[in-house]
């Protein structure tokens, strides 16, 4: 049995590519950010956190565990939630590069595998107008996306590059390496 540790639409998306079974168990994990955690360790931290809990209570099952953090300027970024604030994301983005930190760990505890892995995505947006910013965010509201984007669509229109060795991170779960990590966990792909 497979699990995705998540309630994330975008990483159950990104898991049926694999075609094959899998259920989903949203886990119960404390996402708050520790004194002077780096953003590369606190989602390194979740990614295992949730994967664990969710393998506690499914110890026969493999069990992914994922989570994102955006990083401009030195700070984490969050979902912006509404408009104005996806709208003043965008226009803080624009022209700059943003580094999105993806971790997924892979968990089955009946044979003690546990694997993580960190992938770090950089993308750099073009130079926005108010209103392509505005015409994007009234097209795709991306209210529940770190960044304020949706790279899997119409938000590929605001970047000028993107460089990653998985482009599935940036959506939310790297598929490249969680394959070969479901692989090694003794799970059969392709």
């Amino acid at each position: 049995m497979l699990i995705l540790a998540s309630s994330s639409k975008y990483r159950k998306m990104l898991l049926h590519r694999f075609n094959i079974p899998f259920d989903c168990q949203p886990p119960e994990v404390d996402e708050s950010r520790r004194v002077n955690e780096s953003p590369i360790e606190l989602v390194s931290r979740l990614a295992s956190e949730k994967a664990a809990a969710v393998s506690q209570q499914n110890p026969n099952a493999i069990v992914i565990g994922s989570d994102q953090v955006a990083v401009f300027d030195g700070r984490v970024v969050g979902k912006p939630g509404n408009h104005p604030a996806a709208k003043k994301q965008l226009e803080t983005f624009s022209g700059n590069l943003i580094e999105f930190h993806t971790a997924v760990s892979v968990q089955r505890p009946v044979t003690g595998f546990t694997e993580l892995h960190m992938d770090s995505t950089r993308v750099r947006f073009r130079d926005l107008q108010e209103d392509e910013i505005e015409r994007y965010l009234r097209t795709e509201t991306p209210y529940d996306c770190a960044g304020a984007f949706k790279a899997e669509s119409l938000g590929i229109t605001l970047f000028e590059s993107i460089k990653s060795d998985d482009p599935t991170a940036l959506i939310g779960l790297p598929l490249i390496h969680t394959a070969a990590m479901l692989r090694r966990a003794g799970l059969r792909l392709p």
